[in-house]
């Protein structure tokens, strides 16, 4: 028997990036059946179809991956393409899409959120260009799981997960693959290589922490392997289905030994960290924590030092939340710079179309349109390829960037798991006195204007409204608020803060003082603290 009756469980509405829910929530008999036949169902049917299968390692994966092996041989697909183990980082598996000329691909993750038998787990599907599912499709997976009443899935042996190669399920075939290997020769595509072995040839050291996530396989190969730095360069390299029992999120909150180890004695030349899936990054250089808003403004500075972008960029793209620093470079480059909601949907029309080279968020995601998701082992590698041109230290260029383009202090305050009714109640609040605050004056800073921002897709005229709240301060300084669509427990708050500085003076402020003004008057504005009950933000980056 292929057909199994079902009925619908409530909340099964995609967010940013795919469903996440505690691991518990899909481990419920039929919950991931659900959810996996109603996106085969919303995409018309994958009969014939070719997809890509894996993820990031946590704790539920492998079962998840046999049930889709067997939900996709019921459904007709003809081959999936799986990384060995159930292993694929989120930019492997896009890469994987694009280079297989796949019809799209489901990706087992629940990005930089904690795994394990209690924590989290997240389901999302990827479109043939390599990127996350539009919010049409998204929107037509969450209409069809209410009102489900049976899924297919074949009866059949698990697969080998570890055997490279092809084997059948039913009429479809399986096929095992390496998961590094494409995703690394991409990466020699891109870089100089030559001219990063000399990096390390002469002596430049690094510190990576693939923090018990996807990216360890990836980062020993690239880095030790192929590029020649030192072994244990990769430090927490061996993905484990709890993540080793750490919040696998690169800032300097959960990603702490690395920023202890940059800012003490002895520290390397250079620093990085990336997430549960391989999406994110963070930068830091000896001494020195680069902003991922700063971290995108210096890539776009420099990418022509690249062999890959030699030839210039098309354009440039970031979050709605993030500094406007790479705006000042995309103006005196002359390049389109274009300000879109968080998601990566978004930026992927861009690139589709063309428009765009290189975009970013604040959330530590940063990508070029070598693929379609954020990609934090690209990140690092755009890094070290300005330093092997430039011969210069992390802190050394991002002096200069400032001098040249002036500063953006910014921070990114979270407040979370706050009770969703408090959350929304306070939001509505804001929202309601929105056209009311221009001109009002508090801690010395005047409203210049507020709005609720919406966004219309430049390329497909798609409206996105609800996109968060902007403070606008005269002089340049502004506040923005949102709930954040990657929890899956209460509200978290996002509280974004930011002040231009032109120079020369004031560019080596610490940034929690150089918003201090920002943050008082954030809380005049909304009463954060005083409707919460909280005495600050959990997480300050």
């Amino acid at each position: 028997m292929t057909s199994h009756p079902t009925r619908p469980f409530e909340g099964q509405k995609p967010g940013t990036s795919g469903l996440r829910k505690k691991t518990p929530v899909f481990m419920q008999p039929g919950y991931l059946e659900n959810f996996v036949q109603s996106t085969f169902d919303a995409l018309g049917g994958v009969a014939g179809n070719v997809l890509v299968l894996g993820g990031d390692g946590r704790y539920f994966g492998r079962e998840a991956t046999q049930c889709i092996l067997k939900m996709a041989a019921a459904n007709g697909v003809a081959r999936v393409i799986v990384g060995q183990g159930a292993w694929l980082s989120t930019p492997a598996a896009s890469n994987l899409i694009r280079k297989r000329g796949a019809d799209g691909g489901l990706i087992l993750s629940a990005s930089h959120n904690p795994g394990g038998p209690e924590a989290d787990f997240g389901v999302k599907y990827n479109m043939a260009n390599g990127g996350p599912a539009p919010e049409a499709v998204t929107e037509a997976i969450f209409a069809r799981t209410m009102e489900i009443d049976s899924y297919r899935k074949l009866d059949a042996p698990d697969v080998n997960l570890e055997m490279v190669g092809e084997s059948r399920l039913g009429e479809m075939i399986v096929e095992i693959v390496d998961p590094v290997s494409a995703y690394a020769d991409m990466m020699e595509e891109i870089f100089d290589f030559k001219a990063l072995r000399g990096l390390f040839h002469e002596g430049f050291t690094l510190a990576m922490d693939s923090m018990c996530a996807i990216t360890g396989p990836y980062a020993v190969e690239i880095f030790e392997n192929r590029l020649g730095a030192p072994k244990g360069t990769v430090v927490h390299e061996q993905p484990l289905p709890d993540f080793g029992g750490m919040h696998p999120d690169p800032n300097p909150t959960w990603a702490h030994e690395l920023m202890e180890t940059l800012m003490g004695p002895g520290a390397p030349d250079f620093g990085a960290a990336s997430d549960g899936d391989g999406d994110r990054n963070m930068i830091l250089g000896r001494g020195i924590y680069v902003s991922p808003s700063d971290s995108l403004a210096v890539i776009a500075a420099n990418a022509h030092l690249v062999p890959g972008y030699a030839s210039g960029l098309k354009g440039v793209a970031r979050s709605m939340p993030t500094s406007a620093a790479v705006d000042k470079v995309a103006q005196k480059l002359g390049l389109d710079c274009y300000e879109t909601p968080t998601g990566w949907k978004f930026f992927g029309n861009l690139m589709d179309a063309g428009r765009v080279s290189l975009c970013g968020e604040e959330s530590f995601g940063t990508g070029s349109d070598h693929v379609r998701e954020k990609d934090g082992l690209w990140a690092v590698l755009m890094w070290l390829n300005i330093i092997a041109v430039r011969g210069l230290g992390v802190a050394e260029i991002m002096a200069d960037h400032w001098e040249e383009y002036g500063r953006n202090y910014y921070s990114r305050h979270d407040y979370e798991v706050l009770p969703n009714d408090i959350a929304n109640a306070m939001l509505g609040d804001l929202r309601d006195r929105l056209e009311g605050l221009k001109g009002q004056k508090v801690q010395g800073l005047v409203v210049e204007s507020a709005d609720e921002f919406c966004y219309t897709d430049p390329v497909d005229g798609a409206v996105s409204a609800g996109q968060g709240f902007r403070i606008l301060f005269e002089g340049g300084s502004r506040v923005v608020l949102r709930l954040s669509g990657t929890g899956t427990e209460g509200a978290t708050l996002r509280v974004y803060l930011e002040r231009y500085e032109a120079g020369p003076e004031g560019l080596t402020e610490d940034p929690q003082a150089a918003l201090a003004p920002i943050i008082a008057a954030t809380e005049d504005l909304v009463g954060i603290r005083a409707r919460t009950g909280r005495t600050g933000p959990n997480v300050i980056t």
